[in-house]
């Protein structure tokens, strides 16, 4: 047999393997219909979960206290992902259109990231370079987002100091480390 032959059936052998590999892990792999609510997301579950864990951080023990501390919790969260999901929107919303991804697939509506709402401003930023616009347009466009961002901040800011004033050192100790308050 010659080296050629050799390097045939070599090619034959690990196309066969790869093949075969491949059919035995598709029928291990459960149907879609079998998953059960695996591939189902739900936020509000997620978000449950996540003050839970608050909670628990927090070492709240009444429910008087929780009552109290939850809903600033809840609207710290909120803002800090809105602010922080602006700030990363091009990582969270992937691609560019006609940079990669799916070009076919809806825009409107679509929210970014871990339930973060789209930022307009910054959605609209991006059009106009795309689009290759004035540089006054580019600059309006950019004052437009830098004040989106401020607001957002100043919600988030407003919404810490809220939380603050019902935590005592210790509740507020733990949140700085979680990263919840300043």
């Amino acid at each position: 047999m010659n080296w050629k032959q050799t390097l045939m059936l070599a090619g034959i052998a690990t196309a066969l393997t790869l093949t075969t590999d491949s059919a035995l892990a598709q029928q291990d792999r459960p149907n879609r219909q079998d998953r059960g609510n695996r591939g189902n997301f739900d936020p509000e579950q997620m978000r449950a979960r996540m003050m839970e864990r608050v909670k628990e951080q927090l070492e709240i023990k009444s429910d008087d206290e929780w009552k109290i501390i939850q809903p600033r919790s809840e609207k710290v969260m909120t803002a800090r992902r809105d602010t922080f999901a602006g700030g990363l929107g091009r990582m969270l919303m992937g691609p560019p259109p006609g940079r990669g991804g799916d070009n076919n697939a809806p825009d409107q509506g679509r929210r970014r990231g871990f339930g973060a709402p789209a930022n307009p401003e910054a959605e609209a930023l991006q059009k106009a370079i795309e689009a290759k616009a004035s540089t006054e347009e580019i600059k309006a466009k950019m004052a437009k987002l830098r004040e989106s961002r401020k607001e957002r901040e100043a919600k988030l800011a407003q919404a810490q100091e809220e939380l603050r004033k019902v935590l005592n050192l210790r509740q507020e100790a733990t949140a700085v480390l979680n990263g919840w308050l300043d």
